[in-house]
Formats: structure tokens, C-alpha cells, sequence
């Protein structure tokens, strides 16, 4: 039985440079270094993201084409964290926003153009 993901690989043409910016912007900590550009990073709750060397170029994608699009972060400061990312003058996908429900969303991308997704959700889905 699949108990949960343990981690997502983004890879990088400079690893230490995005992992300084996961660090910096939502507190990740490093639980692992290969030493040759390979790292663990974790947030509060375990997860982890895995930030790899690339080796090959590539663009980023749109929003609506197949494939991986997005990694959502839950917040417990929804207002906070997009008044830190904007600070940070992270590039905005679609605004800020929080429905009749009390679900705030914002998607932007990191330094090296992947989609983020910050969430805040009242009551969370499980």
C-alpha cells in the first residue's frame, strides 16, 4: 500500500542556488547532501523536495499541458507567505486570491521557473 510522497525531484542547473531559495523563503532544511550538487530538503511536516544537477536544457511549461504543472504548499499564514513571496519578487502566475470558502490560493513560479502552488484551506480535504 502507497502510505504517502515522500518527496518530488526538481532538477536544476544550479542546485545550491534553488535550495538557498527554499531555505530562505519557506524554512526548508537540508537533510541531505550528496556533495556533488544533490540535496534533501524538508519542510515542517517531512516532506521533502529532491534538488538534482540538470543535465539537459529545458523551458518551462504552461499551466494546462500534460505532465506535472504544479507543487502545492499548504500555509498556515496565508497572508504572510504571499506578502513574503511578493517581497521576494517571485513571479506571479495567476494573483492572490481567497474564495467564499475561505481557500486561499496563489500560484508563482520559483527561481527557476516551476509553478507553485501556495494553498491555505479553513478545514483541510483529509
Amino acid at each position: 500500500m502507497i502510505t504517502g510522497i515522500e518527496h518530488i525531484a526538481l532538477l536544476s542547473p544550479d542546485t545550491a542556488r534553488l535550495r538557498d531559495w527554499y531555505m530562505d523563503l519557506f524554512g526548508f532544511r537540508v537533510v541531505y547532501d550528496n556533495g556533488k550538487g544533490t540535496y534533501f530538503l524538508a519542510a515542517a511536516d517531512g516532506s521533502m523536495l529532491e534538488l538534482i544537477t540538470q543535465k539537459e536544457a529545458g523551458e518551462a511549461t504552461g499551466t494546462h499541458v500534460g505532465g506535472i504543472r504544479h507543487i502545492a504548499f499548504s500555509v498556515d499564514d496565508f497572508e504572510d507567505m504571499v506578502t513574503k513571496l511578493m517581497d521576494a519578487g517571485v513571479e506571479v502566475v495567476t494573483p492572490a486570491a481567497v474564495n467564499d470558502k475561505g481557500v486561499g490560493t496563489f500560484f508563482f513560479r520559483d527561481i527557476d521557473g516551476n509553478i507553485l502552488h501556495l494553498i491555505s484551506r479553513p478545514k483541510p480535504l483529509v
